[in-house]
């Protein structure tokens, strides 16, 4: 018979090579958006327990011309962080929440064949929707003719940077256009969407074997759960785990149901089995946890994140005096 001690090294095997991890570890990245030149800031360098920085960059900087692609940017910084010893995670940014910012390439605009490139997002007023104003643009993931433009960057930056970069991820799913149809963009359908989704996560990660692939899933148009449930939330995190590609989202309000009832029952469902990651965001330190009605503090973030969630990234961002008073000292005392 086997003795507790070997039953115990066995069923630790088992959780290694079967890739299950038994208790989750989390990697923590300092989440610099756009302002990439902060990776020089010694207070992030100086802390080991941070292995990286999350760094965004836009279809637009990538591909400036047709074609025509400017990776130098990423390698700067990726050649810089492996000499100090820290690891960079990229997103590829296609949508914007500023109706004066435009994310894709020019031509996109331009050319006829791409419909316009990118479409407006709206913010609602009332609930007929009488009254908005544009809150951002979305490239047209669901356009034939412009996924294929966003899948040959995604082709380019795996060929030069997998297996370089720690990860990539791909933006939130969520894009409103109402609900009443008026504003839909041309050529736009939930199924439709959902689909184009599905297919960028699935050239994203055949052009990135090595590196992690996630792709921010958090709402999805024409459904909210879980009351109005068409499965395109379900269906996405069901082939991320077919395929083993890594699923997150963008903000981390503890316990919010929202993201509760969304999100954050798919991610924690996928713990152990993919790759899991949250951007904590602007705002997300000042949330109220309902459970307690209390502004969560950052130890509380933390624990949500490993031990019910059970995380493997956390992207935590810049946002002041949070980030320099709370957010880098607790990171100090983490033991991951």
């Amino acid at each position: 018979m086997y003795s507790v001690s070997r039953i115990v090294f066995l069923a630790c095997l088992f959780l290694i090579y079967s890739g299950v991890s038994a208790q989750s570890v989390i990697n923590n990245y300092i989440f610099f958006n756009m302002d990439r030149e902060r990776i020089h800031d010694e207070s992030f360098l100086a802390i080991r327990q941070i292995k990286g920085a999350q760094l965004k960059y836009t279809w637009k900087e990538l591909e400036p011309e047709k074609g025509k692609y400017n990776l130098d940017l990423i390698e700067r910084d990726l050649n810089f962080l492996k000499e100090k010893g820290k690891k960079l995670f990229i997103q590829i940014q296609d949508v914007s929440f500023d109706s004066l910012s435009i994310l894709i390439p020019k031509y996109l605009l331009n050319d006829s064949i791409y419909h316009g490139g990118a479409n407006s997002q709206y913010n609602f007023f009332d609930d007929n929707e009488e009254r908005y104003e544009k809150a951002g643009w979305v490239a047209r993931r669901w356009d034939s003719n412009v996924s294929e433009r966003f899948h040959l960057l995604l082709k380019k930056l795996g060929e030069k940077f997998d297996g370089q970069i720690d990860g990539i991820n791909l933006p939130e799913t969520a894009v409103d256009f109402g609900s009443k149809r008026r504003l839909y963009p041309p050529g736009f359908t939930f199924e439709g969407y959902k689909n184009a989704i599905k297919e960028n996560m699935r050239i994203a990660k055949k052009a990135f074997p090595k590196s992690v692939v996630i792709q921010y899933i958090n709402f999805m148009p024409g459904e909210w759960l879980p009351y109005d449930d068409h499965f395109y939330t379900r269906d996405l995190f069901a082939y991320a785990k077919k395929n083993k590609i890594g699923v997150g989202g963008p903000d981390l309000f503890v316990y919010k149901k929202g993201q509760m009832d969304n999100s954050y029952v798919f991610i924690k469902d996928c713990a152990n089995i993919i790759p899991t990651g949250i951007a904590i965001q602007e705002g997300n330190y000042e949330h109220v946890n309902p459970q307690t009605g209390k502004q969560v503090s950052i130890s509380d973030i933390y624990s949500f994140a490993k031990d019910y969630l059970k995380l493997n990234y956390l992207f935590w961002c810049t946002e002041e005096p949070y980030y320099s008073s709370e957010v880098l000292p607790f990171l100090k005392t983490v033991n991951n």
